[in-house]
């Protein structure tokens, strides 16, 4: 359907969205990292710009963040991020970057204008070093790399 302007879809309301991956070690703790500009640690990842993919954003995000060239698994987890001061809704997606053995885990290079530092961290760990929705997404998308699943989340929550 369209109207007399041209596209309809284009006066469609628009959704903030952000991408990451979930990295794990042999042990099972999970990859972490910590931003200059914020107070809590994240997953590697970022915003998805205009015209790319989720998936795309998240293979660019962990190049610039990470300096490794990877290509993500499946869809872990879709969390729907309701609007918050200063904030925007938003639909973050969080893929699969599978066990990272040492050799690939001895060639990250961080960007020192953007992040402080990584570190491995189990869940329990990640509960004190993230914000409580992303503490709450990276244990979904945890529990669905361990069970073949995927999940649907709001604001972190199933």
């Amino acid at each position: 359907m369209t109207t007399s302007g041209g596209d309809y879809t284009a006066a469609l309301p628009r959704k903030r969205m952000g991408s990451g991956v979930l990295f794990r070690d042999a042990t099972g703790r999970i990859l972490l990292v910590e931003p200059t500009y914020k107070d809590h640690w994240e997953l590697p990842g970022g915003a998805v710009e205009r015209d790319e993919s989720p998936y795309e954003a998240a293979r660019r995000e962990v190049q610039e963040e990470l300096g490794l060239s990877v290509s993500p698994g499946r869809l872990l987890v879709v969390d729907w991020v309701p609007p918050q001061p200063g904030r925007t809704e938003g639909v973050m997606f969080v893929f699969d970057g599978g066990v990272l053995d040492a050799p690939s885990t001895a060639r990250i290079r961080l960007p020192a204008d953007e992040l402080r530092g990584w570190a491995w961290s189990t869940l329990a760990e990640a509960q004190q070093r993230l914000s409580p929705r992303l503490a709450r997404r990276a244990a979904a998308a945890h529990e669905a790399a361990a069970t073949a699943g995927t999940h649907y989340l709001e604001d972190g929550r199933r």
